[in-house]
């Protein structure tokens, strides 16, 4: 099974670098965040609280979700827009940090991976947990000013400071949850993109593949 894992924080690069090398190499790809942020979608969907871990952890085997890599749909219903909300946004680290839900979208996505034969996974803990043997394990990263600007451009009605913090925010919580926290693998490549296009990160993640 040929598995190629990419982590980083947000605003590193992930989603843009995996699928075009996911294109670049024939593979399919999968952003593991998205599922963490339809689970979130269906929990606010369904009026419960993100905090409470048992609520949540009650419902996430029950959610039927499908990530595909132009679609999200959750119980049936396109959530591809949804997913990147503020409210998703706000609350997809206190999900994410649920045990329950990170064992759940593991056994996903090794799942994901299994059917397929490999593909190009992005997370925050594919090649700490989900895949520790991968092919080629990568982790992202870029300086923290060239990430909030590169999320402000994407969130329109969100200011730079707003979208600075946020990240801030969320770097804390996902590098010190007990469940998976962010982390780079011992043996990843690590990158710094803040000063690469995504061309020339692609082009050097490939030949990688081929030494």
């Amino acid at each position: 099974m040929r598995v190629i894992a990419i982590d980083g924080p947000a605003g590193s690069g992930k989603s843009t670098i995996a699928r075009r090398l996911a294109t670049r190499l024939g593979l399919e790809y999968l952003d593991t965040g998205a599922m963490y942020r339809a689970v979130t979608f269906a929990t606010l969907r369904r009026g419960l609280d993100p905090g409470d871990a048992a609520d949540v952890a009650r419902i996430v085997g029950d959610i039927e979700l499908e990530v595909g890599a132009e679609r999200v749909t959750v119980d049936g219903v396109d959530a591809t827009i949804e997913i990147r909300s503020p409210e998703v946004t706000r609350a997809v680290s206190l999900v994410a940090a649920n045990v329950d839900v990170r064992s759940e979208m593991v056994r996903r996505q090794r799942a994901w991976a299994t059917e397929r034969g490999g593909g190009v996974l992005e997370g925050r803990d594919i090649g700490t947990v989900v895949f520790p043997t991968a092919e080629l394990k990568v982790y992202l990263t870029a300086r923290p000013e060239v990430r909030a600007e590169r999320r402000s451009q994407e969130v329109a009605d969100l200011s730079y400071e707003a979208v600075a913090s946020d990240l801030a925010r969320r770097d804390a919580l996902d590098q010190s949850r007990v469940a998976s926290p962010l982390a780079e693998a011992a043996d990843a490549l690590m990158v710094d993109t803040s000063d690469l296009t995504v061309d020339e990160v692609v082009e050097a993640l490939a030949s990688k593949m081929r030494t």
